[in-house]
């Protein structure tokens, strides 16, 4: 059970490994792109690549679709990237039903693990596998592999980093599980853990006022999607600015924060204990570009600055 392209290499390892997989669960097709075609998720497409069998609900309670589940006759279920099943799903599989999360729980449950790892500037994360209970992500931890988080990496990298580590967790779980010998972990029940919260575009904002370090970790923590933004003031004009990579540059200035320092190639904005330099960024309308390309076309004002 899975949409995006995360769950994908975990669909592909249990193939190239030859478990059989009775049933592919992913969600319905979605009109997507300006001319509001259907598209597929990437889990169907590598399903019907592979000429698996594909339910597609839109209510997971609905009793056709259960009936259809039921008729596929899984002895296991597992979930990669997913929504919250009702009880009546994951309770149906005799050796059960687990999930493969991107941190290590019970840190960061919830929608976006990945993001706020590298937004609250942690330096190492992993995946877990543990079955499905009736809350989110609160259920036995079954396996848990770690990596660490590098300095520049943005979600993308290392959203692939996990991608390919959970995949073999998963694995090696269906293994465990498959030998009759698995030993599970209750998660401790505390309510000091940091959280994966779904992310808004109000979450995306950048607030030039925090210190270089949490600035820089904000932006590669939500590159390249969502993308962190700001408002760029340019005499009188307001521009939405997209910013998708950033260097850091520590050191001592004066100048208030948000104040933006350029020429002809270089854009960066002074913040507290140096400056946020603008690597690539995105105008409303266009493309992500290298900033040195926007600026050949974009003319700033002495006061311009960002908010």
């Amino acid at each position: 059970m899975g949409t995006p392209d995360f769950a994908v290499a975990t669909l592909a390892t249990l193939v190239e490994n030859d478990h059989t997989v009775v049933g592919v669960i992913t969600a319905p097709d979605r009109p997507a792109g300006r001319g509001r075609k259907l598209q597929e998720s990437a889990v169907k497409k590598y399903a019907v690549e592979k000429g698996l069998t594909i339910l597609q609900p839109t209510n997971l309670k609905n009793e056709e679709f259960l009936s259809e589940l039921e008729a596929l006759n899984a002895n296991l279920q597992i979930v990669v990237a997913f929504r919250m099943l009702p009880k009546a799903v994951w309770k149906m599989p005799e050796l059960g039903t687990f999930n493969l999360h991107a941190s290590l729980l019970p840190s960061y449950r919830g929608a976006a693990p990945i993001n706020w790892a590298i937004i609250n500037g942690e330096t190492e994360t992993g995946v877990t596998t543990f079955f499905i209970d009736d809350k989110i992500d609160t259920g036995e931890i079954i396996q848990q592999e770690r990596i660490p988080i590098e300095p520049d990496d943005t979600a993308g990298a290392l959203h692939d980093k996990l991608m390919k580590v959970g995949a073999n967790l998963v694995l090696n779980t269906v293994q465990q599980i498959g030998e009759g010998n698995v030993q599970t972990q209750k998660q401790p029940d505390t309510k000091e853990l940091k959280s994966a919260y779904k992310i808004f575009k109000d979450t995306c904002e950048i607030d030039w006022k925090k210190p270089i370090n949490d600035i820089y970790n904000h932006i590669r923590g939500l590159s390249p999607y969502p993308a962190s933004w700001t408002t760029l003031t340019n005499g009188d004009e307001s521009i939405f600015l997209k910013i998708y990579e950033a260097s850091r540059e520590v050191d001592k200035h004066e100048l208030q924060p948000g104040t933006i320092v350029f020429d002809k190639t270089e854009l960066k904005v002074a913040v507290d204990g140096g400056y946020i330099k603008l690597l690539e960024i995105q105008l409303p309308g266009k493309r992500k570009m290298k900033t040195s390309d926007v600026l050949n076309g974009l003319k700033l004002t002495k006061t311009a600055r960002v908010m």
